[in-house]
């Protein structure tokens, strides 16, 4: 997926989560696997509600491979829980 597509489709319709996943896409996304962007282009197709609540773990996706990406954006934009 290009640049500029990426970039779109990671603003999103909350402020919330244009905080999360544009520094994520500006500052991480480059240096991902192959199958783990496309597991970022698979996450730019759920809900904002959705991709809120897990940020937030409120919960987490029921697909293992969304669950994958999430838990990377997680770790890399300030979003992990300390312990």
């Amino acid at each position: 997926m290009d640049r500029n597509r990426l970039f779109w489709g990671s603003r999103r319709g909350m402020l919330e989560l244009d905080l999360v996943l544009l520094p994520f896409l500006e500052n991480v996304y480059e240096t991902l696997e192959q199958e783990d962007k496309e597991r970022y282009w698979a996450l730019l197709e759920c809900e904002d509600q959705d991709m809120f609540a897990w940020f937030l773990r409120r919960e987490n996706p029921d697909d293992p491979e969304l669950l994958r990406i999430v838990e990377i954006v997680r770790a890399n934009t300030g979003m992990q829980m300390d312990k």
